[in-house]
């Protein structure tokens, strides 16, 4: 737990007697719905880490990070706060991690290493998909492509689909199952079948 003027003991005052230990109301309420939440946030650093030695300090830093929030504002829901900052701990050391040091790119242009960008040819080919890709949804009935393209670019569940269409989910499933099949065979038949209204 961090310490805190608030929580130190065995303070003693200029005439050897012992002070009475205080607890501030954010000690208070750390060690009631904070610290009960340590196996579960270790459980959860080991699963999601992986370098086992860094939990140690991982922990302590997210503790830092929920007692100075705390003494701003108490969240009204702890366990959700707390796991909150541990995924953006997470977060902030893998983007530590990726950081390259300046000294270690000096030299990139001298060097025989592959870029990230795409060779023309490359666009090209990925244009062309593309196009033959919308062309294929265009050819799926209205409703088959609004279930796909809820699914496929906007990562909705079909539950979600289906309240948003006005459906049941085995009509979501349906219209899935259809347009997938569909787009298949449009998308992977030749680029002038794919152009062209069943």
């Amino acid at each position: 737990m961090i310490e805190t003027p608030e929580t130190r003991s065995g303070n003693a005052d200029p005439h050897g007697r012992a002070q009475a230990v205080t607890i501030s109301g954010t000690d208070a309420w750390f060690v009631q719905e904070i610290l009960p939440l340590e196996a579960l946030l270790r459980q959860f650093l080991r699963h999601n880490w992986h370098g086992n030695g860094d939990v140690e300090d991982m922990l302590q830093d997210i503790y830092v990070r929920v007692y100075q929030a705390a003494q701003q504002q108490v969240p009204a829901q702890p366990r959700q706060f707390v796991f909150a900052i541990a995924r953006n701990l997470l977060i902030d050391r893998v983007r530590q991690e990726r950081i390259i040091p300046i000294e270690a790119v000096a030299d990139l242009e001298n060097m025989d290493v592959a870029t990230d960008e795409a060779a023309p040819d490359r666009i090209v080919i990925a244009r062309d998909e593309l196009r033959r890709l919308q062309a294929a949804f265009d050819c799926l009935p209205p409703r088959c492509r609004e279930a796909v393209m809820m699914k496929q670019v906007d990562g909705l569940s079909r539950r979600e689909i289906a309240q948003r269409m006005g459906v049941s989910e085995e009509t979501v499933k349906r219209h899935l199952t259809n347009g997938m099949c569909a787009l298949a065979d449009l998308f992977l038949g030749s680029s002038s079948d794919a152009g062209k209204k069943p």
